[in-house]
């Protein structure tokens, strides 16, 4: 009976999730999911990444957190920015997307980016009606985050590995790294990213302008 009950919520889940993809697409609206602890470095990426695009794309956020406008607040002086608090709860769902959705009027808008709850496990299973999924790993946190969470990784279309200007300095092994990530995704593209010291974030700018360009080019169905 349990399972039962899981496979409901999440039937339902993928329902509305596919309710937002339609409307996403129909506006025009590429839609990246960024997953990974706290910490990883997303908030600051994002804030980069929006002043990037600032003269090229009209974007907004949505921020997912179990409390707090910290990060929403830090995002909102370069984009229309939406906080999703859970309070308690440990992922997004569709269902918040979608109500966060009727804050913005999508056809102002080329990019909605998805800042989920900082969660390497719970995240990954519900659909939010995006594009893309893209996981990351900060270096601080150890390469044996790819097997003890397999599923984001085997998931992710791109994989960043963060706060790259550290590796020299922390216990952080690259082979293994890479070795296990290819056990459970043989085609990821991996990008090396420093905040600080701007390492990849030509590539990571150049990723995301490539895959929305993809995305336009796929009709709404």
């Amino acid at each position: 009976m349990r399972v039962d009950v899981v496979h409901n919520v999440l039937k339902l889940n993928d329902a509305l999730a596919g309710g937002i993809r339609a409307r996403l697409r129909a506006a025009g609206v590429f839609c990246p999911n960024l997953i990974s602890s706290p910490g990883s470095g997303k908030t600051t990426l994002l804030e980069q990444t929006l002043q990037h695009f600032a003269q090229e794309w009209r974007q907004a956020v949505v921020v997912g957190d179990l409390a707090t406008s910290l990060d929403a607040e830090r995002l909102a002086p370069f984009a229309q920015t939406v906080q999703i608090n859970t309070d308690g709860g440990c992922h997004l769902d569709a269902a918040m997307v979608s109500n966060a959705l009727e804050h913005f009027d999508l056809d102002e808008f080329d990019v909605l980016y998805i800042e989920n709850v900082g969660n390497l496990v719970c995240p990954v299973g519900y659909d939010l009606g995006h594009d893309t999924k893209i996981g990351l790993l900060s270096v601080t946190e150890g390469e044996d985050k790819i097997v003890k969470y397999p599923r984001l990784w085997r998931e992710a279309d791109l994989v960043l590995l963060t706060k790259a200007d550290l590796l020299p300095h922390v216990p952080f092994r690259l082979e293994r790294f890479m070795d296990d990530l290819r056990q459970l995704n043989g085609t990821v593209e991996v990008i090396h990213v420093s905040s600080t010291s701007g390492e990849g974030l030509d590539a990571w700018f150049e990723w995301l302008r490539a895959r929305r360009a993809t995305q336009s080019a796929t009709p709404a169905t």
